[in-house]
């Protein structure tokens, strides 16, 4: 009888082939909604070097530049991470009800810097952005987890088209709004703003918007320590992530911060480990007629209204009216944890 021996390396990647299948069917689908855009190309990369993730595609939406110059730099990410894989689909070109603001202030002539990557051996899907989102949302239901990262109009626009999405959608973790004042003038912050239509549809869609807004990126930062390490680990990401970093990190200490806000990639962490922040449940409602504060996101944090009854003349408080939550508010992140992981990730680790 001829006996058959095994040699144990099989063994070692047998198991190390059944943990990276286990990890890759538990991980969480996600949707990014993107205006590429510096910090949003960060935030690409941290979910694409992040196993707790799977992303099923990029949708682009128009912001920190035009839709078409978003789309190319979408593209060329996914092709400098080699994930050709991932769906990367054109949106809307411009928002519901006003003209498009672009960004190209903060974010470098390209929305990337400057920084001229490789053409993309990547194709764009034919599918309009907010139809690809519905069909994936239809295709699984309960597991997608939107993460927009741009101005709401894709957003908007899938939900008004087939509003059944909203109770197929696992969670939806936009950055986006502030509680505490904004970051384009005293009241909005930028995605908002730039589209306030859209984020009163989205807010008032049914769901619970996980909202990571401004006021915490800004107190997320990447400073030149973390660009050091960056920059002692060559290799095609994370030599890009170095040159975005440094740009941003430039721009923003003349604009008196001490570091670049992780707008965009504290909102992908988020979903990779939400004990990475705090939240409340409160309501917030978009203001989008204001003269001073179109674009505000106003968080009624007490969980209730005043409730006032005429009295003749006049009215009167006549006690409270609860108020229904719809978004569940970032107050603060653990700022050092999270940069920890996002150099770690974009460096291999």
């Amino acid at each position: 009888m001829k006996r058959c021996f095994v040699r144990p390396w099989f063994f070692v990647v047998l198991v190390m082939v059944s943990f990276a299948v286990a990890a890759r069917a538990a991980s969480q689908r996600v949707i990014i909604d993107t205006d590429p855009g510096v910090d949003d190309a960060m935030a690409i990369l941290l979910a694409l070097n992040s196993p707790e993730l799977k992303v099923e595609a990029l949708t682009v939406v128009p912001g920190n530049v035009e839709g078409k110059q978003g789309l190319e730099n979408a593209l060329k990410i996914v092709s400098l991470a080699g994930r050709c894989d991932v769906l990367v689909a054109g949106g809307a070109q411009h928002p519901l009800n006003q003209k498009l603001i672009t960004a190209q202030y903060w974010h470098g002539p390209n929305g990337l810097a400057g920084v001229e990557l490789p053409a993309s051996k990547c194709k764009a899907d034919s599918r309009f952005g907010p139809d690809l989102i519905i069909e994936f949302v239809h295709k699984y239901p309960h597991e997608i987890t939107l993460i927009p990262v741009g101005p709401l109009t894709n957003i908007a626009l899938a939900v008004s088209k087939d509003p059944s999405i909203v109770p197929l959608v696992k969670d939806i973790v936009i950055m986006g709004g502030s509680i505490t004042g904004g970051n384009v003038n005293g009241a909005a912050e930028a995605n908002i703003y730039n589209d306030p239509d859209a984020a009163a549809i989205v807010f008032n869609a049914g769901w619970m918007v996980t909202m990571v807004g401004s006021d915490v990126g800004e107190r997320t930062l990447i400073t030149r320590r973390q660009l050091s390490e960056l920059q002692s680990m060559h290799g095609p990401e994370s030599d890009f992530v170095y040159k975005l970093a440094d740009f941003y990190v430039t721009r923003s200490e003349k604009s008196g911060y001490q570091g670049a806000a992780m707008y965009d990639p504290l909102a992908v962490g988020t979903v990779i480990d939400p004990t990475l922040v705090t939240l409340k449940d409160m309501h917030v409602d978009v203001e989008t007629k204001g003269e001073f504060t179109r674009g505000e996101t106003v968080a009624n944090r007490m969980g209730y209204d005043e409730k006032n009854v005429l009295h003749g003349d006049h009215y009167e408080i006549d006690g409270l009216q609860e108020v229904k939550t719809n978004a569940r508010v970032c107050l603060a992140s653990d700022a050092d944890r999270f940069v920890r992981m996002f150099v770690d990730r974009i460096k291999g680790k």
